[in-house]
């Protein structure tokens, strides 16, 4: 930015904080600005990794006699179930307990340190050999991911321009669930087998955990959030951040950025958890505590137990990991198909089709024998779980203030992790007991709760500042 333009900046904009805000808010669309984007996304690829091999790693523990076949888990349930149990109590614990660090610390600090945690378990969880130790470790690993996912949400919402927020979190969808496909060709490749006499499923958390630690460098080309160090006083740091940015951008466009325009700004200081308790903060609250605890049963109920469900419909180990790969592959396509329409259309509206799309075409997926119509309907069924996420990802981020972000995602957040410690014995149980018809009918059900709660009590954000939003 210009001496000139940073001055004019200062006589016209009331604050600091606002300042700030409109110097983010008029960034365009530029490779400078997208290559944030893909580097804090890559964080989120290797959390994906991690967070996906429930599905994967389960037909190898089962090979290696660590899992059992049967009612052998936790409740009476399989083990199957009491692993994705204990990964998603770790993710509970991590959004509920510590996602607030980040609102304390700051999006760069939290994003690593979570990285580096949850590295550590995998690689712990690669040498296990008890049911028990593998559930232990992925309790741990989960902390750390469910950590990773709130800071990149808050982190990205408040770097990217007012314009462009919907986009953003596509592309860092696409980047995240890359993961999945990769995981999934991967483990139909290593699960099989034993390479240098070492069962399959260890080579796959080692993979995903040693390519982890590349990522530590990633930290070192991403600034801290400007929007976070001028909530907390820090006005020198935020405008060295924002202005590094903006020298980067003019450089690439060859011209002066426009002239930034006054907008609203927030109470500077740090936030209180009580805060999310009072209006306008107490309904959101409450509608994305709601909308958190069903969604999830959509999201993870297909995507944990694509190969379980195949086979219930009647493909052996081998086709179901085929099928599941040919599947997943959708993950990455479906984010970048939203840039279409990310930020042209309400985001509220956006995850209200999204839930329709998932009850639909899970009931349809139920009545399927046939490869060919269950890979079709598996697909559908993944990109309506993709719009789903990329849109409430980016709108629950969006209806709280900067200086309580992180702690509010956190909060709301962890009632999905809740509900799907839940989801993965409900899933086991209408599985067994069901078959396919059960589950997509409990999907379907929980759907309903989905469009609710959104169609309802949700507030508008496309195009808006998010201090706009927050007041």
């Amino acid at each position: 930015m210009t001496e000139t333009h940073l001055q004019n900046a200062q006589a016209t904009i009331p604050n600091i904080p606002a300042e700030i805000t409109v110097r983010i808010d008029r960034l365009p669309s530029c490779w400078v600005f997208w290559r944030l984007i893909a580097l804090l996304s890559l964080g989120g690829f290797f959390e994906m990794y991690d967070l996906f091999q429930t599905a994967y790693l389960s037909p190898g523990l089962l090979s290696s006699g660590i899992f059992h076949a049967g009612a052998k888990g936790l409740f009476g349930l399989t083990d199957q179930a009491t692993f994705a149990a204990a990964t998603f109590a770790g993710l509970f614990i991590g959004t509920i307990v510590f996602g607030s660090v980040a609102d304390r610390f700051g999006r760069r600090a939290i994003f690593t340190i979570s990285l580096l945690w949850y590295t550590a378990a995998s690689l712990a969880m690669s040498m296990q050999n008890t049911s028990v130790g593998v559930d232990l470790c992925r309790l741990i690993a989960g902390i750390g991911i469910g950590v990773e996912l709130v800071t990149i949400d808050a982190y990205i919402s408040e770097l990217a321009p007012r314009d462009l927020r919907g986009r953003a979190f596509a592309v860092n969808q696409s980047i995240q669930f890359a993961a999945i496909p990769v995981l999934a060709l991967i483990s139909s490749i290593l699960i099989p087998n034993a390479p240098l006499g070492i069962p399959g499923w260890r080579w796959v958390v080692i993979l995903g955990a040693s390519a982890a630690i590349a990522v530590w460098f990633i930290r070192r080309s991403i600034p801290e959030s400007p929007r976070w160090l001028a909530q907390q006083g820090r006005f020198d740091e935020a405008r060295a951040a924002i202005a590094g940015i903006e020298v980067r951008v003019e450089a690439e466009l060859g011209h002066a950025l426009r002239e930034p325009v006054p907008t609203a700004s927030e109470a500077g200081g740090t936030g209180k958890f009580s805060e999310i308790w009072v209006p306008p903060y107490r309904r959101r609250t409450w509608m994305l505590m709601v909308f958190n605890f069903f969604q999830t049963i959509g999201f993870y109920g297909f995507g944990n137990w694509v190969p379980a469900l195949m086979a219930s419909k009647g493909a052996n180990v081998a086709n179901s990991l085929q099928y599941s790969t040919i599947i997943a592959f959708m993950y990455p396509i479906g984010p970048l198909l939203c840039l279409a329409f990310a930020d042209k259309y309400e985001r509220k509206w956006q995850i209200v089709t999204a839930a329709i799309g998932t009850a639909s075409f899970g009931l349809l997926f139920a009545q399927q024998s046939r490869p060919g119509m269950l890979i079709v309907f598996g697909m559908l069924i993944t990109l309506s779980n993709n719009l789903l996420s990329y849109s409430y990802h980016a709108y629950q981020a969006e209806l709280f203030p900067t200086r309580i972000r992180a702690r509010a995602i956190g909060f709301v957040y962890s009632w999905s992790r809740l509900s799907t410690i839940l989801t993965s014995f409900m899933i086991a149980f209408f599985l067994q007991n069901f078959g396919a018809n059960g589950v997509f009918a409990f999907i379907a059900g929980s759907m309903l709760m989905v469009v609710l709660s959104i169609g309802i009590f949700g507030p508008r954000t496309a195009g808006l500042a998010l201090e706009e939003i927050s007041h």
